[in-house]
């Protein structure tokens, strides 16, 4: 034991998490725009600014995967709150997104959704009330996940993806994690001990939950070595993934990764100072690399740019660009 005293958090009060007032239903959760009329509204937008950017961007992932290159979306919470998992799953089925980054609190939200089709706290109501995040079967739940994972040497999302599966949660065609597993691409969930309500479950175990979560830091790393020529996406995460994204592609390139023709964008709400340096700027200094800020609600451009996505590598490679 160390010498000072510990919160005892097997005294903690928890509830079901049926009972618990929520934000987020599955039932609001985007549906993925048709490819065509997305191709429409792209080509409506000036050649100015955003618009340009926004083409360009939709122009570089597609031809990444064209090019067999790595795409990597990292996604933090509030991606998922927001309800627009649906077009990032046709993405990944479609093999446009080849490699999926959760923070924990993303991952968080995303089990509760495939498990009860809800999510989302009033965060400062529960807490004055003494139960914010104080659910009893999301912490089970993740915690025996992280604990079978770690036996079975597999990362965290791994664990998590395939523990929605094999329990055949109700809500499965709406999670992220779970569409990775079912489609054999990877999921890592990168955590901040501390930072996530599932951490001060009585049943977290740490070792556990550090042991797949560092994996996972591998993995990622593993995928940034064919950073060549590749996409990455930070889709709303102002630190976590941001810092996690610099040290894994640092160990890419200490490994011999090239870095040229990259390509990283940050989709936020307002643009933060991580990711514009760690994302947007530090990793785009290599020939033909280039680091774009895309400025707007997750709701509204994730799925317009997900369905341009889609219409974009459906078309032939010299259709890249804006139409005329």
């Amino acid at each position: 034991m160390g010498r000072f005293r510990e919160a005892d958090l097997s005294r903690l009060t928890v509830v079901s998490v049926a009972s618990r007032p929520t934000r987020v239903r599955v039932e609001d959760f985007a549906r993925p725009l048709d490819p065509a009329a997305a191709r429409a509204v792209i080509a409506s937008l000036p050649d100015q600014l955003g618009a340009r950017a926004l083409r360009d961007v939709i122009a570089r992932v597609a031809g990444a995967r064209r090019d067999g290159r790595p795409v990597v979306a990292m996604c933090g919470a509030h991606v998922i709150k927001v309800g627009v998992s649906p077009c990032l799953i046709a993405l990944l089925e479609r093999g446009l997104i080849t490699h999926l980054a959760l923070n924990g609190a993303s991952a968080i939200h995303d089990v509760e959704i495939a498990r009860t089709g809800r999510t989302s706290e009033d965060v400062e109501q529960q807490l004055h009330a003494g139960r914010f995040g104080m659910v009893d079967e999301t912490g089970d739940f993740m915690a025996d996940a992280a604990r079978d994972g770690a036996a079975r040497g597999e990362g965290l999302g791994e664990a998590y993806g395939r523990s929605l599966v094999e329990h055949k949660a109700p809500h499965l065609e709406a999670s992220l994690l779970a569409a990775c597993w079912r489609l054999n691409r990877p999921a890592t969930v990168h955590v901040a001990l501390g930072t996530d309500t599932i951490h001060h479950h009585p049943r977290c175990d740490g070792a556990a939950l550090g042991e797949t979560s560092l994996r996972d830091f591998r993995i990622l790393a593993g995928t940034l070595a064919e950073a060549r020529g590749a996409a990455v996406l930070n889709i709303g995460s102002a630190v976590i993934l941001p810092e996690v994204f610099l040290k894994a592609l640092s160990v890419a390139r200490n490994l011999g990764a090239d870095l040229s023709g990259l390509t990283t964008v940050n989709f936020d709400q307002i643009q933060h100072y991580r990711p514009r340096v760690n994302v947007v700027e530090r990793p785009t200094r290599a020939p033909g690399a280039a680091g774009y800020s895309l400025t707007g609600h997750h709701e509204i451009l994730i799925p317009l740019f997900a369905a341009a996505v889609l219409a974009e590598a459906a078309a032939p490679a010299t259709a890249a660009g804006r139409e005329r």
